[in-house]
């Protein structure tokens, strides 16, 4: 015991742990924590640290007596713990256990619980049962009424033959003309359909053709004539698209007044054939017909809806709006024909001008290829000339080196004359002159052959800038020419419209 604490005093003259708030303080005779940074430099400080505990006999360790977090000097945050499951460390570890099972539920709880699912399973059930049997004797109201709903139709009809048979002839004759206007109406709905879908490959084509000239290159990416007759191409073509299904959904609500009217005059021309028979029927029993019986209180039962007069006006009236949307059926067919016509005129006409567009501007760009062309050959000639300059230029400046040695040479041999021989004579000055001479002939053929170097390199760079603007021009004739007008020779634009 006593080399135990010798030993852990030893420690803590070297480094003990500082107290961090809010952590219980560890009484001496329990244990100390340690670390040493003085003996182990290169250890870093970790979050927890070992412990040492050496127990009293007579003191049972509980959790007060051990920190399970170790916190650094000067961090701000606390340490952690671990939640404690025993309750309390003055009980018995049995009457904690006991305590901890009983946080959850009671018994009472619990068969309450089941009694509230058998209520609330009954009540459901019972509703259930409530809703089949209303919808069973719905369903049966429901058959009740379609079945005297059939025998009350049987009796709504006119008295009178004659009248009934008039109004039957009118309204068949009205019917005719106007099943034949709403088929004209489903024709022009067919006509504009594929007119609105016939507009997609042209306007396709010129999509296509903008998409092909954006791969122009250089300065040949231009807004010329050609691109804005495009776009103006584009914008008639989705106009008139538009135009056409405008059009289209006026025809299919007229299509859709006509068929209700149509209807309408079926249904009317269908019940006056059935009161023409049953009347028929009426007016020849007799009194030796068969099946005659006695209806007690038929003279008291009233069946009629309207009189005379409001039978026959609501036939006219029916007729009236028959022949009202026949009208207006035949001035949609009208419109329509016309707006068709008017729209392939007018993608027939801007097809045409960027055609002529495109012509031009081919013509342009083959022109001035040309002339490209012929700049390049004049350039390549003067580069070829220049070119043999430069040879000359650095032949004559070889053929001056010769003379230039013979003069050095003569120079030097006259330098190992003795004493007074060696005088500047005419011959010495004559062939320092002539070294002067060569020198400086020289000196202007390099400056003429940098010159000439120089000119040469402009011309190269010229010719580059031409060849590349020749590739430019191909390629915009490549596209214009050979992709744009490939596409749009084949531009079935009327029979696209009118088909």
């Amino acid at each position: 015991m006593a080399k135990e604490v010798s030993m852990c005093t030893q420690l803590q003259q070297w480094s003990p742990v500082k107290e961090t708030p809010g952590s219980p303080s560890v009484p001496p005779q329990v244990g100390y924590c340690f670390h040493s940074p003085k003996k182990h430099p290169w250890r870093p400080i970790m979050g927890y640290e070992e412990i040492e505990v050496t127990p009293m006999p007579s003191q049972p360790i509980t959790n007060t007596m051990v920190d399970p977090c170790y916190t650094p000097a000067g961090m701000a945050t606390e340490p952690l713990r671990f939640p404690n499951l025993v309750t309390g460390f003055d009980r018995s570890p049995e009457h904690a256990a006991r305590a901890a099972l009983y946080t959850r539920y009671t018994q009472n709880e619990w068969n309450q619980t089941s009694i509230k699912n058998y209520n609330e399973s009954d009540a459901k059930r019972n509703f259930s049962e409530r809703v089949r049997n209303d919808i069973m004797r719905m369903l049966r109201e429901t058959d009740e009424i379609g079945t005297q709903g059939q025998r009350d139709s049987g009796r709504r009809i006119g008295e009178r033959i004659t009248d009934t048979t008039f109004w039957r002839n009118e309204v068949s004759i009205e019917m005719e003309r106007l099943v034949a206007t709403c088929e004209k109406l489903n024709d022009t709905r067919r006509q504009l359909e594929r007119a609105i879908a016939g507009i997609e490959g042209p306007l396709h084509i010129v999509q296509e053709c903008l998409y092909h000239r954006e791969k122009r290159q250089g300065m040949e990416q231009v807004h010329d004539a050609v691109e804005q007759s495009l776009l103006k191409e584009v914008a008639t073509l989705r106009e008139c698209q538009d135009k056409f299904r405008n059009m289209l959904e006026k025809v299919r609500q007229q299509s859709k007044n006509c068929r209700a009217t149509q209807h309408e005059l079926e249904t009317d021309l269908r019940n006056k054939e059935y009161a023409l028979g049953i009347d028929s029927m009426c007016h020849q029993l007799n009194n030796f017909s068969k099946g005659l019986q006695f209806y007690a209180g038929i003279e008291r039962y009233d069946p009629t809806v309207c009189d005379g007069a409001r039978w026959a006006a609501a036939s006219a009236a029916t007729l009236q709006r028959s022949q009202s949307e026949r009208a207006k059926a035949v001035q949609m067919l009208s419109d329509a024909e016309n707006l068709i016509n008017v729209s392939a005129t007018e993608i027939w006409d801007q097809w045409s001008n960027t055609n002529s567009a495109f012509t031009r501007r081919i013509a342009e760009t083959i022109e001035i290829k040309n002339k490209l062309q012929l700049h390049l050959h004049k350039i390549q000639q003067e580069m070829f000339d220049v070119e043999k300059t430069l040879e000359l230029l650095n032949k004559a400046i070889e053929d001056k080196l010769q003379p230039m040695k013979v003069a050095h040479t003569r120079l030097q041999a006259r330098t190992n004359r003795p004493h007074l021989e060696k005088c500047r004579d005419e011959a010495q000055n004559r062939l320092v002159r002539e070294v002067c001479e060569l020198q400086a002939a020289m000196d202007t053929l390099r400056g003429k052959l940098h010159t000439a170097e120089g000119t040469h390199q402009t011309l190269l760079g010229v010719r580059a800038g031409l060849e590349a603007e020749l590739r430019y021009k191909s390629s915009t004739l490549f596209i214009d020419r050979d992709q744009c007008m490939g596409l749009r020779r084949g531009y079935p634009v009327t029979a696209a419209v009118k088909a």
